[in-house]
């Protein structure tokens, strides 16, 4: 399995304790599950169901995860996964 490098932003990072993580993971669902195995709380964050909650936003390589194959999008050695939950603010 490739290792690739998760970032985190906003309550993520507060939450981990991390800003980022290298990971193993064949696919980006594979490598979020991964990530929720190692920080239980955060499946509660991310995923809403078997999917990725309407306003988390997951990019890979800097294009969102929609706009390729989803959470079945295939990783590649150094690729990054940047996790970016909904931010307010003035």
């Amino acid at each position: 399995m490739p290792k690739i490098k998760v970032r985190l932003f906003a309550n993520l990072r507060e939450y981990t304790g991390a800003k980022e993580l290298e990971l193993e993971a064949g696919t980006v669902k594979e490598c979020l599950e991964m990530l929720c195995n190692i920080f239980p709380g955060l499946k509660n964050m991310i995923f809403k169901g078997e999917n990725i909650h309407p306003y988390m936003n997951v990019f890979l390589n800097g294009r969102n995860i929609s706009e390729l194959n989803g959470l079945g999008t295939a990783l590649n050695p150094d690729d990054e996964i940047a996790i970016f939950p909904p931010v307010s603010g003035g």
